[in-house]
C-alpha cells in the first residue's frame, strides 16, 4: 500500500459561515490529519495497482514476447521503418492538398455528397438497412475467413 501525503489549498467555495463545502470534503475517503487556517493535509492510500499501469505493462510485455518469438528481427526493424516514413510521408501529403486554395473546399463538397448519397441509400428505409447489415456482416466473415 502507497501513502500519499497531500498538501491542498482550502475550497475556493468555502464561506466561514457554512461548512456545506467541507461537509462534501469530509466525505472522500480520506483522513484528515489536521487543519490549518491555509491548508488541509490529507493521507491518502492507494487500494490496489491503477489500469493504466497494468494495461500499459501489458502492452510492453506482448512487445517483448513477440520480439523474442520473431526470427528475422531485420524484417520488423524494415517494417517499422517503413511504417514511420509512410505515416510522415502522409502527413506531410495531407498538409500539403490542405494548403491549396481550391482543394479542401472541393474534398469537403464530395465528403457531403457522398455522406448524403450513403445516408439515402442505405439509412434511410428499413429493407436499406437490412442490406447494409448483410454486406456488413459478409464482409467480416470473409476478412476472419469463416
Amino acid at each position: 500500500m502507497a501513502s500519499i501525503v497531500a498538501s491542498l489549498p482550502p475550497p475556493a467555495m468555502f464561506v466561514p459561515g457554512r461548512s456545506t463545502v467541507f461537509r462534501t470534503l469530509l466525505k472522500l475517503p480520506v483522513s484528515p490529519i489536521r487543519e490549518r487556517q491555509n491548508q488541509v493535509h490529507l493521507v491518502v492510500k492507494a487500494a490496489g495497482e491503477s489500469s493504466e499501469s497494468s494495461t500499459s505493462l501489458g502492452i510492453v510485455k506482448s512487445v517483448q514476447n513477440f520480439w523474442d518469438k520473431s526470427e528475422d528481427r531485420l524484417a520488423l526493424f524494415g517494417l517499422g521503418f517503413a511504417a514511420i516514413v509512410g505515416l510522415w510521408a502522409s502527413t506531410n501529403l495531407i498538409s500539403a492538398i490542405d494548403k491549396l486554395p481550391v482543394i479542401p473546399s472541393a474534398l469537403e463538397l464530395i465528403g457531403i455528397l457522398y455522406s448524403s448519397w450513403f445516408i439515402y441509400r442505405y439509412l434511410l428505409f428499413k429493407p436499406d438497412r437490412e442490406e447494409l447489415i448483410q454486406i456488413i456482416n459478409k464482409s467480416v466473415s470473409d476478412i476472419l475467413g469463416q
